[in-house]
């Protein structure tokens, strides 16, 4: 159990991106939510009326054949790398084994008619430590909506967490300018200068800021420089209105800040290649800034320069892709989806779902003339 980089990737399953636990067979002990807390577990010492207290969830001894599980839908879709199976503070009571099913399905099902369908193994059976972050990698490249964790045959478990990448149905952003740089869209941390109080994913997570701690801030700099944080967008896109908040930032936000941008196609390595999107611009504390940019190029990539340190509670770029961006995004989505989701999704567009067998369409020459207004967002 090694963790080869794969929880650098975002929780997919945090609570804080809407994640949730849909159902159960058990929790007697400890609540299944505990499960997609963004927190880490926290020991308890006291007892109550049914035992001792976790922060987790915990089923009751299992004194027939059988397993225990927990069903659990993503807050983001995405396909998964890896998974996280924390055991913390459960030491004599931590189950023997875990494993892990997943599903991608359309629309909003019950648990109900989740049970139904067929379900894709991630995660074989695999031996759990006790008080021990348990870390499996998971190759599967299909986009996932739902997991489902078994434990053998029960015990406590205090955290899950689902790391991979985000995959956005592009149907929902051909509806208008959407934010390039948010998680749920499939965009991406790339690089940050320093992450001492807190993680720069967070800048790009749904929802605002609720405290100084759900944003993204760094260590005061003593020496030349500035800090920064650079994102993967959602696809190539065009940028034109720009958020840079700072609130709950009062005595340490920026003083100012700069956007520059990679353009569609160029290498990010390339520090010639970027161009500035925002000059230099003083910032308050305690505010949501809301700046429009002027036209600018396709950017595949934008750095946020803050100067000299501080902290900022979110980035938002709102804009619209490019016609490249739409059509790889259309694609990479399309050809990440299960058979039965890509099935009903052609059968949902008037297609044949035989098209599906048609995969993958990324970089594979020109698809079939019918799938086009699906992949590419024109008609």
């Amino acid at each position: 159990m090694t963790d080869d980089g794969v929880t650098t990737l975002p929780d997919l399953a945090n609570r804080a991106l809407g994640g949730a636990v849909m159902a159960y067979n058990d929790a007697f002990y400890a609540e299944a939510e505990n499960l997609l807390l963004p927190h880490p577990a926290v020991r308890h010492d006291d007892f109550g009326h049914k035992g001792k207290v976790y922060d987790g969830w915990e089923t009751r001894r299992r004194r027939s054949p059988g397993t225990d599980w927990v069903l659990v839908r993503l807050g983001v879709p995405g396909v998964v790398s890896g998974v996280v199976v924390d055991t913390s503070h459960f030491t004599g009571n931590f189950p023997a084994a875990a494993s892990l099913a997943g599903i991608g399905v359309e629309g909003h099902p019950t648990a109900a008619e989740l049970s139904t369908m067929d379900w894709e193994p991630l995660l074989p059976e695999s031996a759990l430590a006790g008080d021990t972050r348990n870390v499996f990698a998971v190759d599967c490249p299909r986009r996932l909506t739902h997991v489902r964790l078994t434990i053998h045959p029960d015990g406590g478990v205090a955290r899950l967490r689902v790391h991979g990448t985000p995959v956005a149905d592009p149907r929902l952003l051909d509806l208008g300018p959407f934010d390039l740089a948010a998680l749920e869209n499939g965009a991406l941390v790339t690089g940050c200068s320093n992450a001492f109080y807190s993680t720069p994913v967070q800048l790009i997570s749904p929802g605002p800021a609720r405290t100084m701690g759900e944003g993204w801030e760094t260590a005061r700099r003593r020496g030349p420089g500035n800090d920064w944080v650079s994102v993967r967008l959602a696809g190539p896109g065009v940028v034109r209105l720009a958020e840079l908040d700072t609130t709950w930032f009062t005595g340490n936000a920026p003083e100012s800040a700069r956007l520059t941008g990679c353009p569609a196609g160029a290498d990010p390595a390339d520090p010639a290649a970027w161009v500035e999107l925002l000059p230099r611009t003083r910032l308050l504390p305690d505010t949501r800034h809301r700046l429009v940019l002027p036209p600018g190029p396709g950017v595949s990539d934008v750095r946020l320069d803050a100067y000299p340190d501080g902290g900022m509670a979110r980035l938002r770029l709102w804009g619209t892709l490019t016609p490249a961006g739409r059509s790889r995004l259309g694609r990479h989505w399309f050809d990440t989806l299960p058979d039965p989701q890509a099935a009903a999704v052609l059968t949902a567009a008037g297609l044949d779902p035989a098209l599906a067998a048609a995969r993958p369409t990324l970089d594979a020459g020109p698809p079939d003339p019918a799938l086009g207004p699906l992949l590419d967002g024109v008609g």
